[in-house]
């Protein structure tokens, strides 16, 4: 689950790291007042959604206008920006043409920027580990710098067993060049970074940038942070910090059904039971010369309501183009599949190709149930035969 920038910036604060005051303002006039609070002389206005790339990005109607992170020196000018951002359509590099519609706005106030740092911290799957990364080319995206000179990112992997040690803040203070009571700073507000990243179940915590003050204080002057959805249950406080208006409404739905669901950009949908059996398949697509149009894991126990329910999530997408079931039905009976499939097409206007391979527990009795159907269900012998058979379907039907 991701937040905004300015309830990053609460959570974080509660911990101890250092962060510029600010306000959020869900109208042009709570901006003014958030302003006035401030005080000036320098406020930053900025759009809050679920997206990177805020500051470089341009509003829909106004394509050659300014970014949706701006720097003004008034109160007026901060009504009027936000009176130029407050509901239009933000568009970046990470919301696609689409863009996201700006519907609160952070202002903040501003900051005396002598150096921008980069800092991250992520689980490695690799390690088993906290891995935190430090770049000193703050304000970059990170995989830019990755690729173009990757020597300029340090990295600090934490066991779990110890937890955070002095040694390795010094080691990441010292690698961002850091220096005098910097040295002091930066320290404390990495070791409360870490303990944030520790205590609230998160996946990531991203700072950038990070900055150096002219007074030589280390602060965060950016905040994405997101949690492990699996430990939410733990953190009522953070849950009821969840923005549904940013979320993908078919992931959004997938999630009250306990389906594992990610929209893709091809044109074939998948509903497949297992994670590794579902990469193997939208593989396979793409084997084939076709592109899979989601990640859709029903589970080893779903029963016929979640399948149909997973079922209208894929007809949702205007951009699938043909529907791909594959199931291995150890726990899960291939009859159970093949009755969810059946009552979904029946629900459902079905008027994309329809292809089922079906393997494992009462498999026969799956496919007489498809076939005794009447619906143009097509069944297929194994993974390859079912991938053939409906990026084939999909071409003929143009």
């Amino acid at each position: 689950m991701n937040i905004h920038e300015y309830q990053g910036k609460q959570v974080l604060a509660k911990y101890g790291v250092a962060v510029p005051r600010g306000h959020v303002a869900f109208t042009v006039d709570e901006a003014v007042k958030a302003a006035e609070d401030l005080g000036g002389p320098v406020f930053v206005v900025k759009s809050q959604i679920h997206a990177g790339g805020r500051g470089a990005g341009r509003f829909k109607d106004n394509p050659d206008g300014k970014g949706g992170v701006r720097v003004v020196k008034s109160v007026d000018e901060v009504r009027d920006n936000a009176a130029e951002m407050l509901n239009h359509i933000l568009v970046t590099k990470q919301t696609g043409p689409d863009g996201k519609e700006v519907k609160r706005l952070y202002i903040e106030e501003g900051c005396d920027i002598a150096r921008e740092l980069y800092m991250g911290m992520l689980l490695d799957r690799e390690t088993s580990r906290l891995l935190i990364m430090a770049s000193t080319e703050g304000g970059m995206e990170i995989e830019e710098v990755a690729e173009a000179t990757p020597e300029k990112i340090l990295k600090v992997t934490i066991d779990p067993a110890t937890g955070i040690q002095p040694y390795h803040a010094r080691q990441l203070a010292f690698g961002l060049g850091l220096e005098g009571n910097q040295v002091k700073s930066g320290i404390k507000l990495i070791m409360s970074l870490y303990q944030a990243f520790n205590d609230l179940d998160c996946s990531m915590v991203e700072i950038n940038p990070l900055v150096v003050t002219g007074a030589g204080d280390v602060m965060a002057l950016d905040a994405k942070v997101g949690f492990d959805d699996n430990a939410l249950y733990r953190h009522k406080d953070v849950a009821d910090m969840r923005d549904e208006e940013e979320e993908d409404p078919a992931e959004l739905e997938a999630g009250k059904w306990e389906l594992n669901y990610v929209k893709l950009d091809g044109e074939i949908g998948c509903m497949v039971n297992g994670a590794g059996l579902a990469m193997a398949t939208m593989d396979i697509i793409k084997l084939e010369g076709s592109e899979p149009a989601n990640f859709l894991d029903v589970g080893g126990g779903a029963t016929a309501e979640r399948v149909t329910a997973a079922f209208k999530i894929i007809l949702s997408d205007p951009n699938v183009k043909g529907i791909l079931v594959n199931i291995f039905g150890g726990i899960m009976r291939c009859d159970v599949i093949a009755e969810g499939v059946v009552t979904a097409a029946k629900e459902v206007d079905l008027h994309v190709p329809l292809v089922v391979r079906l393997e494992g527990t009462n498999v026969e009795k799956g496919k007489q149930i498809m076939a005794d159907s009447g619906l143009p269900i097509t069944s297929a012998d194994d993974l390859g035969d079912a991938a053939k058979k409906v990026v084939a379907a999909v071409r003929e039907a143009g």
